[in-house]
């Protein structure tokens, strides 16, 4: 072989060595290539998708705004807990020896937690919202046992620190942090604060790496919102309602206290009630707001309300005359007072005292349907309040066009409507306040996750029933009923009260019609009437111990309300005029003695009570025009004098 040819040899060799490793090379290249895609490209889309999967399971909600009381007490707040989750293909043991181990520290029960870690997941929920006592158990556990697979992440809770004080007015809050009732429900949308995310890390199969978290995303918490509510106030009313449940054993009672100035709920209470801590342990009767949502019949504390709309549209005066014989007849019926008696000639003052039925059918049919239909709306009654609370009730009313003399004479006395405790109260509010009605409100203010105010609820007066001098009528013969009338249970020594009494039967509302033997008593009041404060509305529903009447067991709740309220407002009492003591001229009264024609002898009334002035002269077939209350001081008609039957006689009294 020459060297031509021996040289050509070896280039072919060289290219072929070259072109094999340009081929091997290529390949190479081209696997390496494809790898890349696979391992950061394809893997990233894939990682991004599992990823998102694990970050929508392990969604948590940042705590929740606080709900305060007027003066910043906190009534309802979030507080950290541990909740325990667990990652199945994680761990090592079975799911039955772990179920034993931690079964006595969580909710779920074993046959759960075995079920739970036979999922095929890599995040499963054994128990949220852990008390801390638990969870350090369970923590213990872990370590003692050398599980892996099971961990915590941190949860709000909802915590209400002061147990059942304002349950219905707050509600409550489920695990998931929804609001489910109350104005945990209403605000939820405010309170509730964004959802904290957790980005956790995964293998290339899409199972999450325990207890890796890669990135936190943490939103601001929900507003806080302050209430109207006083907590001192709150705890007054719900004891006193504590109480009466004890004195009564009522199926139902409430208490709402208002300041008629402006329509800040200060107390609203009901009885049942519930822990909201402990919500899911009571049922769906303790959760009702009955102060805002329950209808019944007002009776006499809507007599004042009548009365007024016939002094305000002139149908009747504070001195007209009414003889009443005990009885009152409409369309075929007969209305009795409540002790079945007559009281012969009488005024509208006595009329409200003594709640005198017949008296106020005659008012209210007088002053006729149309006219009264117009002053009770006016009132508000058939229309919500606007409360920031749900399932207000509207009211049932009559309609005028179809009104008999019957269900005008009934709707004088308080029966045959329906209104709600909140409507009495927002009424009252407008006689305790010049005849200015301002509408009820619950919430004061809002403030963001900082603590800023970022806006406050206005004081809106929402109508003007009455004037503001049949206004004042009302209430002189308000703070009567009190200081003299049915009322005197709710008297506060010391102080110028003004109320009415209430007693009706429970309506039917499933078949209509009454309840045999079932009542609502209550009293409603407002004070002090020289300045008042705060309106007081107190409903004992179906009341099976002792007596049924407002006046006997709704009147001393009031009083045992006020005289605390007195003191937690450092009212100074109301000072009397120092005036001569009067001496009685008689032990007792004599009997009166009509001549002949009907004419009397009037004795010598000084030292004498109002109510003995009163019944004596009712006795003898004469009018009352009383001056003033407490004991008679002096007459202008003089003892001695003879004066004719349904002759008005005025007696001067000082307290």
């Amino acid at each position: 072989m020459n060297l031509l040819n021996k040289a050509l040899l070896r280039m072919s060799g060289w290219s072929r060595t070259t072109w094999c490793l340009a081929v091997l090379m290529t390949v190479a290249f081209v696997l390496i290539g494809r790898l890349a895609q696979l391992q950061v490209f394809d893997t990233f889309d894939l990682e991004k998708k599992n990823l998102l999967q694990v970050q929508v399971d392990r969604k948590l909600q940042s705590p929740r705004g606080t709900i305060y009381d007027r003066n910043g007490k906190p009534l309802a707040m979030s507080v950290v807990t541990k909740s325990l989750y667990a990652d199945p293909k994680m761990i090592k043991q079975s799911p039955q020896e772990i179920a034993e181990l931690i079964s006595p520290y969580v909710t779920m029960s074993k046959e759960n937690i075995v079920k739970a870690l036979q999922e095929d997941t890599a995040f499963v929920w054994l128990n949220r919202m852990m008390d801390a006592d638990k969870s350090k158990a369970v923590q213990q556990v872990i370590k003692d046992n050398h599980i892996v697979g099971l961990n915590f992440v941190e949860e709000s809770k909802r915590y209400y620190p002061n147990g059942v004080l304002a349950a219905q007015v707050l509600g409550f809050v489920g695990t998931d942090d929804k609001g489910l009732d109350g104005l945990e429900m209403v605000l939820d949308d405010e309170l509730k604060g964004g959802v904290q995310q957790e980005i956790v890390a995964t293998d290339n199969k899409g199972n999450a790496i325990f207890g890796s978290v890669l990135s936190k995303f943490l939103p601001d918490k929900g507003k806080s919102v302050t209430l109207t509510i006083d907590a001192t106030i709150q705890f007054i009313a719900e004891r006193a309602l504590d109480k009466a449940m004890v004195d009564t054993g009522a199926k139902h009672a409430s208490v709402i206290v208002m300041d008629p100035k402006n329509g800040e709920i200060l107390a609203m209470a009901n009885r049942p009630s519930y822990d909201p801590n402990n919500y899911n342990q009571s049922g769906e009767e303790a959760f009702k707001n009955i102060a805002v949502t329950n209808l019944y019949e007002p009776g006499s504390t809507f007599k004042p309300i009548i009365a007024s709309a016939a002094l305000a549209a002139g149908k009747w005066k504070l001195d007209t005359v009414y003889n009443d014989k005990g009885a009152f007849a409409a369309n075929g019926h007969i209305i009795r007072n409540w002790n079945g008696e007559g009281y012969g000639p009488v005024r509208l003052l006595d009329i409200l005292k003594y709640s005198i039925n017949t008296g106020m059918a005659e008012i209210g049919t007088l002053t006729g349907a149309d006219i009264l239909s117009k002053y009770v709306r006016d009132y508000g009654f058939g229309s919500e309040t606007g409360i920031e609370l749900p399932g207000e009730g509207a009211g049932i009313l009559y309609n005028p066009e179809d009104m008999s003399k019957l269900d005008v004479a009934t709707m004088s006395i308080g029966q045959g409507i329906a209104v709600t405790p909140l409507q009495m109260v927002r009424a009252f509010g407008a006689l305790s306040n010049g005849g200015a009605m301002m509408k009820p409100h619950i919430i004061k203010s809002y403030s963001n996750s900082q603590g800023d105010v970022t806006s406050t609820t206005e004081t809106s007066v929402v109508g003007q029933p009455v004037p503001a001098e049949t206004v004042k009528t009302i209430v002189d013969i308000l703070e009567k009923e009190v200081s003299e009338g049915g009322g005197t249970k709710a008297m506060v020594e010391g102080y110028h009260f003004g109320g009415k009494t209430g007693t009706a039967q429970k309506l039917d509302t499933k078949h209509g019609g009454y309840l045999d033997g079932q009542y609502i008593a209550s009293f409603i009041g407002f004070g002090p009437v020289e300045d008042p404060k705060f309106v007081v509305l107190v409903v004992i529903d179906d009341p099976q111990k002792g007596s049924f009447y407002g006046s006997q067991i709704a009147a001393p709740v009031f009083k045992d309300i006020v005289s605390q309220l007195v003191r937690y407002y450092q009212m100074s009492p109301y000072v009397k005029e120092s005036t001569p003591v009067a001496v009685k001229a008689a032990n007792t009264l004599p009997e009166p003695k009509p001549g002949s024609d009907g004419s009397v002898t009037l004795p010598n009334f000084t030292g004498f009570t109002y109510g003995e002035v009163r019944d004596w002269l009712h006795k003898a077939g004469l009018a009352f025009k009383p001056d003033g209350t407490g004991t008679a001081t002096s007459q202008d008609e003089s003892s001695g004098t003879t004066v004719q039957a349904g002759t008005a006689i005025t007696v001067h009294f000082r307290r």
